[in-house]
């Protein structure tokens, strides 16, 4: 109560003004309407009236709090005016209460607006402060970082420059190990090539013909079935002394695994394996075992002791030939040299170079085993085995037969237009190929000496080259730049770089091996019937119609000898030795002189031996691997087949054999290691002898 007026505010919202005249108005707020309602007292009301408020919603009766606007209080004056209509003094005094409480609430209002104003101010002030620190710092940061980027940038300059310093010597390091590379690879791929090349000979004489390479060494043969041949003096069995429990000790036993085992050279093994100590074997266990025990009550042995029983129980059951043993040592370990040939014949086995000369007896080696002694003249040491071509003989004529270097397959070629390929056993002599030649019956066929192909030739413009591991013959020529009718006979140069042949009026062409184009051409006085090749392919030998021996050098192809074929009216067979140093030279009258080629290039003319045992002419001739044997044909003579022993120049007299004809040979060859030798007839058979002397094929 403020004097005789008040102004009463109740929990409610209505607010009630108070007259001294005890009139009561109370206003409150429905909605967008005011309400004001009147009284004499507070506990009754005499009217009401309703005034729209034209501006948003409000509380009215907090409205009468500071903060109250002038349009509210315009609308309540007029509802306050409406109630008041009879008391006008109470209506100016609330009026002039009101609007001095609207003007304080206004200089309230203002001054909380400049506070606000001016705490805003400060506040802007503050931030203003705040935010150039905020830049300040931004700045230092920047700074900093670009500091810190400019010592990392030098740091990583540094960093890359020793990286391209790193990267420079890893770069010449790899550059040198490419190089190394390389060379690595340029050697791996000439090994690769070596490799190839004898992988391409391998698979040429296993895969495609048999076998590999393994000079048959008589005495050593399979039987036919493949088994190994069991020793005459192997004994068929022998007694198990430990099938029973108790142990019987043979005193002579007993010494013999001491001797054994002291006296044994104890080789070093190339590796050991720790398990063999770790492991241990019970030899009491199985009967067959009880043999190793050394003592009766020994049970357990261990590993290494194991395998050395054995292999001392296996060398007691397969001993050797003691009764060759000579101060321990054994016969087997005696092989002979070079030094071991004696001129009075007698052979001395290794152990017995102190023994007196009757003591040679004691061993069988040289009658069972030949060494590198001379073939001795008078009667040739030979058998006659099945037909190299038994399998499947030919049609037609042979006119040539020749073994492969390694000494197991053979070619045979003839009129029947078919070339046909043997493995030589002795035995069954199984063939392996066939190859037909439709247009071109074969006058000679020969090796490739590398054995990689084969060359052959008739009476044709052109010849063929069969290639061994492809199987697939070429046909090839006519050769540029000449006109030949025929290309029916050649000769092939060791080195397998040239293939000569005999051309038309005294002409001999030179094919090569590997392009089989012609690269040359020699020029004799006479016609060319006969070639032979020296000096690892580096000379050439001819012969002809006017009876002289050229000589020329393929180097340079030129002639370096001419010299008169003593006694011949016409040649018509040349062969060579395989060291050179002889050479042999066959007429159409038969005669057959032997030469010293030095001699006889230095102008000595006059022949070692002149061999005068064929009537016909001379068709063709053969020296073995170590000259010792010189084999002439007559083709139109029956037997007409000589073999002659070289140095002494006798003629075999047992050769050709007086009960079996061999008819009309027309072609012979040997084995590389000399053990075999075929002959081709015209009957189309390749007959097959074995040589005694000569221990490998």
């Amino acid at each position: 109560m403020l004097g005789s007026h008040a102004m009463v505010l109740n929990a409610t919202g209505e607010c009630f003004i108070q007259h001294s005249i005890k009139f009561v108005v109370s206003v409150a707020e429905l909605g967008r309407c005011v309400v004001v309602q009147w009284g004499h007292d507070c506990g009754r009301r005499d009217g009401s009236h309703t005034v729209k408020i034209n501006d948003e919603e409000s509380d009215l009766a907090s409205s009468l709090l500071p903060g109250l606007d002038d349009t509210e209080i315009y609308s309540l004056l007029k509802a306050i005016e409406l109630a008041f209509q009879l008391s006008c003094d109470a209506f100016d005094f609330f009026k002039m209460s009101l609007i001095s409480q609207s003007v304080l609430l206004n200089e309230r209002k203002g001054n909380k607006l400049d506070t606000e104003v001016a705490d805003a101010v400060v506040d802007d002030e503050v931030q203003e402060v705040d935010l150039i620190e905020e830049i300040k710092l931004k700045k230092s940061k920047k700074r900093s970082v670009k500091t810190d980027d400019f010592s990392q940038k030098k740091k990583k300059k540094s960093k890359n420059s020793i990286d391209m310093d790193v990267s420079l010597n890893e770069k010449a390091q790899e550059i040198e190990q490419e190089k190394m590379k390389r060379r690595q690879s340029k050697n791996a791929s000439k090994e690769k090539a070596q490799k190839d090349a004898e992988e391409k000979m391998k698979s040429l004489e296993s895969s495609l013909f048999g076998v590999i390479y393994n000079p048959l060494e008589f005495g050593k043969e399979f039987n036919a079935d493949g088994k190994k041949q069991v020793k005459a003096d192997a004994p068929l069995f022998f007694m198990d002394k430990s099938t029973s429990n108790e142990m019987i000790v043979y005193e002579e036993e007993l010494h013999a695994m001491a001797a054994e085992d002291t006296n044994k050279e104890e080789r070093k093994p190339a590796w050991i394996d720790e398990e063999e100590e770790r492991t241990e074997v019970n030899i009491i266990r199985m009967n067959r075992l009880r043999k190793l025990r050394k003592e009766a009550n020994e049970q357990v042995i261990s590993g290494t002791d194991y395998i050395s029983r054995l292999r001392a129980q296996h060398a007691k059951l397969n001993p050797g030939t003691e009764w060759a043993n000579v101060d321990g040592k054994n016969a087997h370990e005696s092989d002979f040299d070079e030094d071991s040939y004696d001129e009075s014949g007698v052979t001395i086995a290794h152990g017995y170079e102190d023994a007196e000369a009757n003591d040679f007896l004691r061993s069988n080696d040289d009658l069972v085993i030949k060494s590198n002694t001379k073939l001795l003249p008078g009667l040739l040491e030979y058998s006659r085995m099945v037909n190299a071509n038994a399998e499947e003989p030919s049609n037609g004529p042979i006119n040539s037969v020749q073994f492969h270097r390694n000494g197991q397959l053979l070619l045979t070629a003839g009129l029947d237009r078919r070339i046909r390929f043997f493995q030589v056993d002795g035995k069954r002599n199984p063939q392996i190929q066939s190859i037909f030649i439709e247009d071109c019956p074969v006058h000679k066929a020969s090796f490739l000496p590398n054995g990689s192909e084969v060359i052959l030739s008739g009476r044709r413009k052109f010849f063929y080259s069969i290639d061994l591991v492809k199987a697939a013959a070429s046909k090839i020529g006519p050769l540029t730049g000449r006109e030949e009718k025929s290309l029916e006979a050649f000769e092939v140069s060791p080195d397998s770089n040239t293939i000569a042949f005999i051309g038309n009026e005294g002409y001999i062409l030179l094919v090569s091996s590997r392009t089989k184009e012609l690269i040359g051409t020699l020029k004799m006085n006479g016609s060319a019937r006969c070639l032979a090749f020296a000096d690892g392919g580096q000379q050439l030998l001819s012969g002809g119609g006017d009876g002289h021996v050229y000589h020329w050098d393929l180097r340079t192809r030129r002639c370096i000898h001419k010299g008169t074929d003593d006694g011949s009216i016409g040649g018509s067979a040349l062969c060579a030795s395989q060291d050179s140093s002889m050479f042999a030279s066959g007429s159409a009258s038969g005669i057959v002189n032997v030469y010293k080629r030095e001699e006889f290039l230095g102008g000595k003319q006059k022949p070692l031996k002149t061999i005068e045992n064929l009537t016909t002419m001379v068709d063709h001739m053969k020296f073995n691997h170590d000259s010792q044997i010189l084999a002439m044909i007559s083709r139109v003579s029956k037997n007409g087949l000589k073999l002659v022993h070289i140095p002494s120049y006798n003629v075999f007299s047992n050769y050709p054999p007086t009960r079996s004809s061999i008819q009309y040979p027309r072609c012979l060859d040997f084995s590389p290691g000399g053990g075999f030798m075929t002959v081709g007839n015209a009957a189309g058979k390749v007959f097959l002898y074995k040589l005694h002397h000569y221990q490998n094929a």
